[in-house]
């Protein structure tokens, strides 16, 4: 049962306010010092929205881009048909032998929201094997978890909510794992309605006084939203409670995404927050969601000559450059390039960078070091500072990547 305060009445008589609700509850105290936390209600609703029954009320949020607002790597790709992160921040397709995708940062989204990540099937694959599979990834970093007490009496229930939109309707599957407790699992459903409507989700997530979530940067909770799958994955049943693993439950609804030609899932509005009440979705600046991500990923370059760092020449066709990073990442992160860099000496002709090699000589996340081998078009000498910039290239970038 859900009780509702509803406020009926506020009366102020020389200093002492008394708040009358619907139902003849009623709190009376010195003006400014109201309190209604001895009122047994399971939550508060203020113009007809929920608010936290646990929790801050700010920061509620342990998703990070829930709203799909950054895509720091790129906004569309095509020809998807392996794992790895590709558009939008912090969301990572994981997916085996099951069709061709396109995924994207798309601009179709619920009121309220500018952007949803968007899977589009271009291949598909309308009998998967057993071990095909495909589903949306996003994993918690364990130390920003430690308020939830997992592993002890007072664990705290959590709360998932998301907006939905797909051309499939029907029930579909969220697995949720504990890396650090033998990936011990809940595989949730829910259900879409009508087909290429937004609709809004919520699960309830309970809590776990078995599983202690180690307090680190590594994985704390690994959520899957499953979108196809062979039997190996959905042949099971639904899990409401905390369970041992069996891969047979991950995809116990199959929604069957990608069983034909222009299938589409679409998902944005995610939020992830402790107590068993969905609140309004906490929305975050760019800037905050943006630094938030750039923990996990940053990503220079995109214009023609982009500098990156002071470099150092150690040889005639070696240096080394230090990148200072825009906000200290998770653990040191490797490094992909792609298009064309130089290597800038003052007095001396370009060279044209052929590989980058991280320098694994520190553990400083906030500033790393970058040992470069280039041709020898700059006759570099030794012991002299230059730069390090794209060589009039547009798509040339420097991506550092310290995901979980």
């Amino acid at each position: 049962m859900t009780s509702k305060l509803v406020v009926n009445t506020i009366e102020s008589d020389a200093g002492v306010s008394t708040v009358t609700f619907a139902g003849d509850i009623s709190v009376t105290g010195s003006a400014g010092a109201l309190s209604a936390s001895t009122l047994s209600a399971t939550n508060l609703t203020v113009n007809g929205n929920a608010y936290p029954n646990a929790g801050p009320l700010s920061n509620r949020n342990l998703i990070i881009n829930g709203a799909m607002q950054v895509a720091q790597r790129a906004t569309s790709v095509t020809g998807i048909t392996s794992s790895g992160y590709r558009t939008v921040d912090r969301f990572r397709p994981s997916m085996g032998s099951l069709g061709t995708w396109t995924i994207e940062q798309s601009t179709d989204a619920p009121d309220g929201f500018a952007y949803s990540h968007k899977f589009t099937c271009t291949t598909a694959d309308a009998s998967p094997a057993a071990g095909d599979d495909i589903e949306m990834e996003y994993k918690v970093e364990a130390q920003d978890l430690q308020h939830l007490n997992y592993g002890s009496a007072s664990a705290q229930a959590m709360t998932l909510s998301f907006w939905v939109k797909s051309n499939k309707t029907g029930a579909a599957t969220v697995n949720i794992l504990q890396p650090d407790n033998s990936n011990k699992s809940l595989s949730p459903t829910y259900t879409i309605s009508s087909a290429d409507t937004w609709e809004h989700k919520t699960i309830s997530i309970p809590a776990d006084t078995s599983g202690a979530i180690s307090n680190d940067n590594g994985d704390g909770l690994l959520f899957a939203w499953w979108l196809n799958s062979g039997s190996n994955s959905n042949s099971g049943t639904n899990q409401t409670t905390w369970t041992t693993l069996n891969s047979a439950d991950k995809n116990a609804s199959n929604l069957g995404v990608g069983g034909a030609v222009n299938d589409y899932w679409q998902i944005t509005g995610v939020q992830l927050e402790a107590g068993t009440v969905a609140t309004p979705f906490e929305h975050r600046s760019y800037g905050d969601e943006l630094a938030r991500c750039q923990r996990y990923c940053q990503v220079y370059g995109g214009a023609t000559y982009t500098r990156f760092g002071i470099s150092s020449a150690y040889a005639n066709t070696g240096a080394s450059v230090v990148i200072p990073l825009s906000t200290p990442m998770r653990t040191l992160p490797s490094i992909t390039t792609t298009g064309n860099f130089r290597h800038e000496l003052p007095g001396v002709a370009s060279a044209n960078i052929t590989v980058f090699t991280m320098d694994l000589n520190g553990s400083d996340t906030s500033l790393i070091k970058y040992d470069v081998t280039h041709d020898s078009n700059g006759n570099f000498t030794g012991n002299k500072s230059g730069q390090v910039t794209t060589n009039n290239d547009t798509t040339a970038r420097f991506i550092l990547s310290a995901e979980l």
